[in-house]
């Protein structure tokens, strides 16, 4: 196989949304399973709708994915004078020729296919005209002279063979009468000029692929190698909305998923190896093949990703987690007030509690929750249910707990649990039944990492104090 080249080309008119990440990821994994090169293109022909604020979006969304693409990024626009250099090639070939049709008659046309239920086709009445015919005054489009007869075939790698009948390709707009390229010759002029072998995208550009294939043809270049893979729809089977999780990756980010988590969610849908549902990003690389893409479209399924999350956040060595969760603070909700704690000694208090709180969080943001108890002020607010818990015979067992806590020698878990169940064996009262006051008052909730864990971490001083808050509210 030559070297293979893929390339993500998104159009910077909004976020890095989730299916564009999957295809940036189809094309990465593709490049780097065969070493090759994997491109990026920023498709900011559309000045109008281009935004600097996309741009950012969406390197800022590769890389938090690990999406690292070689060599800089290529904005399309750029290459306007390399594209109309294309056009009068194609002009001089005769694959391309001048039209004068106004705005009125493509709208005349546009109405006449809707009359008829048709998709609107430009109807070639300059494509054998002279131009010399052509109105004073009017700079006229530039239009591929498509073939009419036969056949366009796509042997894509993901679809199949897909035929489409010349008749039912119209004669495509190249240039438009202000002088800039359209989508359609931009993107076969920037593939062919960057080397691309392959072409890794959604199929609902299936079309468009019959369309420039027939630039390619005009053109006298050899296509790339073509696999159109099929959109991400709902868990309900629609196709894919924000209500069902359509967003930017920043907003998966903002969510407290881990890139690799999100990575491995998204290279199972629509791609399967077997039976195996987890994948380390050197394992996806060694795997990835586009003759296991489906061609039905896959469902999106926030449970899946989020339980997905959660083996992830467990798997995660705590010094690595500790990192990651501390790096994104800032796109967290909760996360600057966290930081705010993160002294040095905060820091250590929220490493210690970290085994624990991952082993109950599926998310960075439920990890920070669980968190709040570490730096929350005396005396506590306790929810609901931790008020319940406390009332109902609870404050009588911390009350009669805290001379026996008070005497612990070494503040550990195993000493800390010693003393309880001595308490619990001569009170007659199960373990849960202490446990449930102690972890309402320690930290408000219902809820918690084990309870002796949760002492331990708070120590010894915090501990009895927050205690003894509670005690004295009677």
């Amino acid at each position: 196989m030559t070297n293979v080249v893929t390339r993500f080309a998104p159009s910077p008119t909004g976020f890095l949304h989730i299916g564009g990440a999957r295809t940036a990821l189809f094309n990465w994994l593709y490049a780097r399973r065969h070493g090759g090169t994997f491109l990026l293109r920023i498709e900011d022909t559309d000045r109008e709708r281009s935004t600097d604020a996309a741009v950012k979006a969406i390197i800022d969304g590769l890389g938090w994915l690990g999406l690292e693409w070689d060599g800089e990024a290529i904005s399309q626009f750029a290459r306007v004078e390399r594209h109309r250099e294309v056009v009068a090639q194609l002009l001089a070939s005769g694959n391309a020729y001048r039209c004068y049709a106004s705005p009125e008659e493509l709208e005349e046309m546009r109405l006449k296919a809707r009359a008829e239920g048709k998709p609107m086709r430009y109807d070639g009445r300059w494509r054998d005209r002279d131009p010399s015919e052509a109105p004073p005054g009017v700079r006229p489009a530039i239009r591929l002279r498509a073939q009419q007869e036969g056949e366009t075939v796509i042997e894509d790698k993901v679809q199949g063979r897909v035929v489409f009948a010349n008749k039912d390709l119209d004669d495509l707009v190249l240039l438009r009468s202000d002088g800039t390229p359209t989508y359609m010759l931009a993107v076969v002029v920037d593939d062919h000029d960057m080397g691309v072998t392959h072409i890794i995208r959604g199929d609902d550009h299936l079309t468009n692929a019959a369309r420039q294939l027939q630039i390619y043809q005009g053109l006298g270049w050899e296509a790339p190698i073509m696999a159109h893979i099929p959109l991400i729809h709902g868990p309900d089977g629609a196709k894919l909305s924000k209500r069902h999780g359509a967003l930017g990756v920043d907003a998966y980010r903002a969510m407290g998923y881990l890139p690799a988590a999100l990575r491995n969610y998204l290279v199972r849908l629509g791609w399967s190896h077997g039976d195996k549902e987890f994948f380390s990003t050197e394992e996806m690389i060694e795997a990835f093949d586009l003759a296991a893409v489906g061609r039905s479209p896959s469902r999106f399924d926030f449970v899946k990703l989020e339980n997905m999350n959660g083996h992830y956040m467990r798997a995660t060595p705590d010094d690595e987690l500790l990192r990651i969760l501390v790096d994104s603070l800032p796109y967290l909700p909760g996360g600057p007030e966290l930081a705010q704690h993160l002294d040095e000694a905060g820091r250590a208090k929220l490493a210690a509690a970290l085994p624990g709180l991952k082993e109950r969080a599926k998310t960075l943001v439920e990890l920070i929750d669980g968190a709040g108890y570490l730096f929350a002020e005396r005396p506590l607010t306790l929810d609901e249910r931790a008020q319940e818990i406390v009332a109902q015979g609870g404050r009588a067992h911390i009350s009669a707990l805290l001379p026996r806590l008070a005497a612990v020698g070494e503040w550990t878990p195993p000493a800390i649990e010693a003393a309880v169940r001595d308490y619990a064996g001569e009170s007659g009262a199960k373990l849960g039944q202490i446990a449930q006051p102690l972890r309402a008052a320690l930290t408000g909730r219902a809820t918690s990492p084990g309870i002796f864990d949760v002492l331990a971490v708070l120590g010894r001083e915090e501990s009895l104090g927050r205690l003894q808050d509670c005690a004295a509210a009677a």
